[in-house]
């Protein structure tokens, strides 16, 4: 059974880098870095996400949908942050991931940025397909978490434990607030039409700027010959290092659903249950 009632709430979580090779999925240059965009999109994308809702903060009429948002604010800062020390590990070991992340800077600061001198109608209307774009892209956020939480083949192929903690605390939370943005959505707006348009504009999107940022990971290590390919990551999907493409659609289409709600991706449970055992996550308290 679900449990009800969850606050959530920010952890101050720790990693020591130290000892993480480049290629942390060891033999595995190219799943390495195809995980590792995760650490070039999600630290100004989530530094975003805390901006639009804290923003979206005064709109709210529901108490306890305020509080979810306020724990999903801290959640998410918290994040950034930790996947931010890993770009940094990266930089002082030879791979600079600067000019993605700048280019993604403009993405999130300047284009998905508010717009100035917008009456106030037309600011409420962004702010609020901000909130849907985040709403959309936490679908996937949750897919991939309880995907994470269940890929024994990656324990199986060894990969360095203090990373395997980091993804899977990030992706334990992932589940364990995978309703706040959507709820926060339907709050402002209910309407399929808007849910469906930014889940359209969304997935290519994230899609394109998954694979570019793959491609510049392997192309900027210099360790390694390796090259991103399609039958590189469809091998890394048959032997469950990877999300299947197949299963990353069908994730895609149940968004479309009009029954659908986020709770019916993962478990809370499963997700409170690593929390309790993560190392990072039991050191905060």
């Amino acid at each position: 059974m679900e449990p009800d009632n969850l606050v959530l709430q920010p952890r101050d979580v720790q990693f020591d880098w130290s000892t993480l090779p480049m290629h942390w999925v060891p033999d595995e240059p190219v799943t390495t870095h195809v995980m590792n965009v995760l650490h070039l999109l999600l630290p100004e994308g989530e530094q975003w996400f805390v901006r639009t809702f804290q923003q979206a903060v005064p709109l709210i009429t529901d108490d306890t949908l305020r509080e979810d948002v306020l724990g999903f604010i801290g959640q998410e800062a918290m994040h950034a942050e930790a996947h931010s020390e890993v770009l940094d590990h990266l930089l002082a070991n030879g791979l600079n991931p600067r000019p993605f992340t700048r280019q993604m800077e403009q993405v999130f600061r300047r284009i998905l940025g508010p717009t100035a001198g917008l009456g106030e109608e037309q600011a409420r209307e962004q702010l609020i397909e901000r909130v849907a774009i985040v709403a959309a892209v936490e679908h996937f956020t949750a897919y991939l978490g309880d995907w994470m939480l269940n890929a024994g083949a990656l324990d199986r192929a060894g990969i360095h434990p203090v990373m395997l903690d980091l993804l899977r605390w990030h992706a334990a939370e992932e589940v364990e607030h995978r309703s706040v943005a959507y709820d926060l959505m339907c709050h402002l707006d209910r309407r399929y039409v808007r849910r469906a348009r930014t889940m359209l504009l969304v997935a290519p999107v994230l899609f394109w700027l998954w694979v570019r940022g793959a491609r510049f990971m392997v192309e900027a290590d210099k360790t390694t010959k390796a090259r991103l390919t399609w039958r590189e990551a469809m091998r890394a999907g048959r032997r469950g290092l990877l999300p299947k493409l197949s299963e990353i659609l069908r994730a895609f289409l149940r968004y479309f659903h009009p029954a659908y709600h986020p709770k019916q991706e993962g478990s809370t449970s499963q997700a409170i249950a690593y929390l309790a055992s993560s190392p990072a996550a039991r050191e905060a308290h």
